[in-house]
């Protein structure tokens, strides 16, 4: 069935609401088989006149009883390209007629399986060097790959090759020449097979020399007047921004000057990496890829200067930018920066939180089948919303009669509002207040507008991520409402998302998913736990992200060779393991199970957990040196597994006041290889510091704190900002 995005959410919860016991198997004549999932994403082709088979045993032996090549189609629910290509094919009565005649075809939603994403990308980026979605995998019914594609239009069009061309063509091979087709499956799972066995290295590798190389390459793709990294599209990079950020400390192995403009010719740690960091937050919160009424970043800019945005807003992107936005202002105390962060809470609170308290994994970039519809506006809407105080909306807003995307208006920033008020003779304190005034105005306008279809699975990965950022934030800028978000999203996930036996699980729909959680989920969700104690004191997070651990130890832990995978022992494996070792939209998981249990192994003071962090990293230590930008958070764990902790204990009753206020003063700092213990007396709070194989004399306010801090050298300035 078609449906336009003005009732595509209401739709899909309709099609979860059926009462299914009285279907057949093959969901009878409105429906295909999709119509059992759970999965927003699966469920929106529900109708589709394609048979769809989810991801399962019942679909293989379909295709091996018959002997049918598989169409493996992988999506995400707010994925505008996979839209496009359901309205233009797989809601097209030819195409399912050809695909139903000569194929089996199976749904899957990337974000319910990473597994099976992770493996067929791995396959599409060795077939044609990319990669993305829609994903479309052709393979044998045993699940060996032997072509990928991505979008394609229904029929041959500008340059592009048509689908309807191209499966007729497969079907033919698969009838006349399985010879040609069994050659190239040998190939490729021979090359993956090759692949799945690199990089593995005992040699350990030059941090420091490799470091600088980094920022060396980062210096050479940075955009300096616009920030970021790269030309179009453009990606906001969180990974990079944080460890640009964690580079301003002492740094053993100084680097030679970088050979570009401005203050940045400094080497790595100084203030240049900083800069490039602050510089690109600034231009992205000032840009269209913000969202300049209801906060929070959309997924890219399609332009060099941050203006036009893929409007998709996915939950990790808000939880990983937020994080970013506390470290710049851990290290500059500017609140332009705290107020960022706060500006993605509120945003996610308002259209990502779910009944439970947990957050839901995005929101869609069309609406009314238009991308972007919800976000843009007619100069002349704006000027009859606001009245007289329209005009000056849309000077510093960039709203003008003729638009500046698709005859329509992008609100950004063009002008800081000191500079924009100065140009014009404005007071800036009223002016802002005007502004402010104007931005809730229209948000409530566009709040009746036809919304973005939200995507309402809770990812445990991407909440561990969210946990995290609410804790550091709530730590840092003193706000115990971040605090309280922050646990009550992780006593949802630890209440509703395990199985009877405690097993973790992947995802939540109204229900649980029966899908096992991987690695990435165990490793940030146990992150998150550990930034809540480290945030509240409260030993409990500390206890729940120790068990967890355990258990990653347990599920993706060769006994062997100690090494780590992606996917639970106790979980279906692809046909060759191939893991991705590097920093994707989201961080290794690899790279975050070392921190994590290096992390844990200073506070619990367990130095086998040490050894495990740094198998953790042994596979991606060959690819380190040639690729360091995309292994920074590997790069990152590397540099502080030979440092010793800096050990902060905080002594005193449950709840007391002081040491939150002593905890607070600690956290106004990044201080990469912290570790904050717990003691429960009855005598005076108190903090130790033990940094540099001296344990200090306990103190017991925060400006002893601070003033022990400086002493020891661990804090560096803070910068001054405007």
């Amino acid at each position: 069935m078609t449906t336009t995005n003005q009732d595509t959410a209401a739709y899909v919860a309709s099609l979860m609401n059926i009462d299914k016991s009285a279907l057949p198997p093959d969901g009878g004549e409105r429906f295909n088989r999709l119509i059992f999932a759970r999965s927003p994403y699966l469920l929106q082709h529900a109708e589709n006149p394609v048979k769809w088979y989810e991801w399962g045993e019942a679909a293989f032996a379909k295709a091996r009883e018959e002997n049918l090549p598989i169409l493996l189609s992988i999506g995400y629910a707010t994925c505008h390209w996979c839209h496009v290509m359901a309205h233009e094919s797989f809601e097209d009565n030819e195409v399912a007629a050809l695909l139903n005649s000569h194929f089996v075809c199976i749904k899957v939603d990337r974000e319910e399986r990473p597994d099976i994403d992770d493996f067929y990308m791995t396959v599409s980026q060795l077939l044609t060097g990319s990669g993305g979605w829609p994903l479309n995998i052709f393979m044998t019914p045993d699940k060996h790959p032997f072509m990928a594609i991505t979008y394609l239009p229904k029929r041959k069009r500008g340059g592009m090759s048509g689908l309807m061309e191209l499966l007729g063509n497969i079907a033919a091979l698969w009838r006349q020449r399985p010879d040609m087709i069994e050659s190239n499956c040998r190939k490729i799972m021979t090359e993956l097979d090759s692949l799945g066995k690199r990089g593995s290295s005992a040699v350990n590798p030059e941090v420091f020399s490799i470091s600088e190389k980094a920022l060396r390459q980062l210096s050479g793709i940075y955009d300096r007047t616009n920030g970021g990294f790269g030309n179009a599209p453009k990606f906001p990079m969180p990974i990079y921004l944080s460890w640009l950020i964690r580079q301003r400390r002492p740094h053993p192995h100084p680097a030679p000057p970088l050979e570009w403009e401005g203050n940045v010719n400094q080497a790595p740690g100084s203030e240049g990496a900083l800069q490039m960091a602050l510089h690109t937050l600034r231009k992205m919160r000032c840009g269209g890829i913000w969202d300049q009424l209801g906060g929070g970043l959309h997924r890219y800019s399609v332009d060099p200067v941050w203006l036009a945005p893929h409007f998709e807003k996915m939950l990790y992107d808000q939880a990983m930018l937020a994080m970013v936005a506390v470290e710049a202002y851990q290290a500059t105390a500017d609140p332009f920066f705290s107020s960022m962060a706060d500006e993605i809470f509120t945003f996610a609170e308002r259209e990502l939180l779910s009944a439970e308290g947990a957050f839901c994994s995005a929101l869609d970039a069309d609406s009314e089948g238009v991308e972007g519809k919800f976000y843009v506006w007619d100069k002349q809407e704006v000027v009859a919303c606001l009245g007289d105080d329209g005009e000056l909306f849309c000077r510093y807003f960039d709203i003008t009669e003729e638009g500046n995307f698709e005859e329509n208006n992008i609100l950004n920033i063009p002008v800081p509002l000191d500079e924009f008020c100065r140009r014009a003779g404005l007071d800036s304190g009223r002016t802002a207040q005007v502004l402010e005034h104007s931005r809730a105005v229209l948000l409530q306008r566009r709040s009746g507008r036809i919304r973005p279809l939200r995507d309402d699975k809770v990812i445990t990965s991407w909440n561990g991520l969210m946990i995290a950022a609410l804790a550091r934030a709530g730590a840092v800028c003193g706000k115990a409402e971040y605090l309280e978000r922050a646990a009550r999203a992780a006593t949802f996930i630890l209440g509703s998302m395990r199985r009877d036996d405690g097993r973790l699980l992947r995802s939540y729909l109204h229900t649980p998913s029966e899908i096992p959680a991987f690695l990435e989920d165990y490793a940030f969700l146990a992150s998150g736990f550990l930034e809540l104690y480290e945030a509240t004191l409260d030993t409990r997070w500390l206890d729940e992200a120790n068990l967890l651990a355990q258990e990653l130890l347990r599920l993706f832990r060769d006994p062997e060779s100690g090494e780590f995978t992606l996917t639970g022992r106790d979980a279906e494996q692809m046909p060759i393991r191939v893991s991705s070792d590097h920093d994707g939209v989201t961080p290794s998981a690899f790279s975050v199970t070392a921190q994590l249990l290096l992390r844990l192994s200073w506070i619990c003071e367990k130095p086998e957990l040490a050894d495990a962090a740094r198998l953790a990293l042994a596979g991606c230590l060959g690819e380190l040196e040639r690729n360091p930008l995309g292994h920074l958070g590997a790069l990152q764990v590397l540099s502080l597994l030979d440092t010793e902790a800096v050990v902060a204990t905080f002594a005193g009753a449950k709840g007391c006041p002081e040491l939150s206020a002593m905890l607070r003063e600690l956290k106004q700092h990044t201080l990469p290889n912290l570790a904050v213990r717990r003691e429960y007396t009855s005598g005076n709070p108190s903090v130790s510091i033990c940094a540099d194989q001296t344990c200090h004399p306990a103190v017991t306010d925060p400006q002893q704190l601070a003033g022990l801090l400086s002493r020891i050298g661990l804090y560096t300035k803070r910068m001054n900002h405007p």
